[in-house]
């Protein structure tokens, strides 16, 4: 049971860290992961919010959580990595699909940064797919139901 509150933290981690990195450092280190591409459809390749900070400060807080827990830095820092992977497809598809930065698309905004990682978990921890379920599903909808109260905390720029 502590090991699913163990990956959980570290996905809310992954998730959590760019934007408190953000808000910490303003426009410091805030070159989008990107370079501000387009592809040939006119849209950027993943859009200006996706920061090499974030990815830097997500999967360091992982690596670093990881090892205080003794899952290993370096598990840490690869899943940390998986979970921002995931979410720039998401933000790779939501772009192509036309939809803007902030725009919401449930379950493609949370089961990618989830389900990545998670199988990293599978595969490096004695952990069954029904674990790795679990916290995706338990991530995918605390995502969904907690976003409207950090908005409302003025955590989050967006209720979704």
């Amino acid at each position: 049971m502590l090991i699913i509150l163990e990956l959980f933290v570290m996905l809310v981690l992954a998730n959590g860290t760019p934007v408190v990195a953000a808000g910490l450092l303003k426009n410091r280190w805030s070159a989008p992961v990107d370079g501000g591409r387009l592809l040939s459809d006119g849209r950027p390749v993943f859009g200006e919010s996706k920061t090499w900070r974030g990815v830097v400060s997500g999967a360091l807080a992982c690596g670093l959580f990881a090892l205080f827990t003794g899952l290993g830095f370096v598990f840490g820092l690869l899943f940390g990595l998986l979970g921002l992977g995931g979410d720039l497809l998401s933000s790779f598809i939501k772009r192509r699909m036309g939809l803007e930065s902030s725009a919401r698309a449930v379950g493609l905004d949370q089961i990618p940064e989830a389900l990545l990682p998670m199988l990293l978990a599978m595969w490096w921890l004695p952990v069954s797919l029904w674990v790795v379920l679990v916290v995706v599903m338990v991530f995918t909808l605390s995502n969904i139901y907690g976003s409207p109260l950090l908005y409302r905390l003025g955590i989050r720029r967006q209720p979704h």
